[in-house]
């Protein structure tokens, strides 16, 4: 099985989205609202309306590890989910399939993979790659291990730093400008 990878270039990142607003709305919803959250897909799938309607935090437990998670909308997808949900109940789904069904971690899949096939984008992606896009650069901006292995809910910054992908390159570049 590939690991796979955080979308690393600001550049990539907005091609993809270049390419899921032309797919619709949820799909741009999905992936800004995972690369801004840090969550799991599987946290994001189970996501009703209600959760999130007219909110500025999310509440929910962590179906991986049964913990709390509060966490703010920063306005950008807060003015995404208006605009999404404005024809919704409260008690839909968040996220669901061309059958309204909820959406599955498959669906969520193909439309990322899709979207990078499209982007010609040449990365090891998958449905993590929106959670470890979110640690990779919450890390390169605010340099904190222990504040993004809160945010994960991590018990270990060793897992935390395996999610921030930091690539040969940029450990050579630290050594070949560290002089004492």
């Amino acid at each position: 099985m590939t690991t796979v990878e955080p979308i690393r270039d600001m550049r990539d990142i907005r091609k993809i989205e270049s390419v899921l607003k032309t797919q619709g709305l949820r799909d741009l919803l999905l992936f800004k609202f995972g690369i801004n959250s840090g969550l799991r897909i599987s946290d994001i799938l189970n996501l009703n309306v209600c959760d999130v309607r007219n909110k500025s935090y999310v509440e929910l437990f962590e179906q991986k590890t049964g913990k709390h998670k509060k966490f703010p909308l920063n306005t950008q997808i807060r003015s995404l989910l208006k605009k999404y949900t404005l024809d919704m109940n409260d008690d839909d789904p968040l996220f669901t399939s061309c059958f309204m069904n909820r959406m599955t971690r498959n669906t969520a899949y193909e439309i990322m993979n899709r979207a990078c096939e499209i982007a010609q984008l040449d990365i090891n992606i998958g449905t993590h790659t929106l959670r470890k896009t979110f640690g990779y650069h919450h890390y390169k901006k605010y340099k904190d291990v222990a504040l993004l292995q809160k945010i994960f809910n991590h018990t270990s910054p060793a897992t935390t730093l395996f999610y921030i992908g930091i690539e040969q390159s940029e450990i050579d570049d630290t050594y070949l400008n560290f002089n004492l």
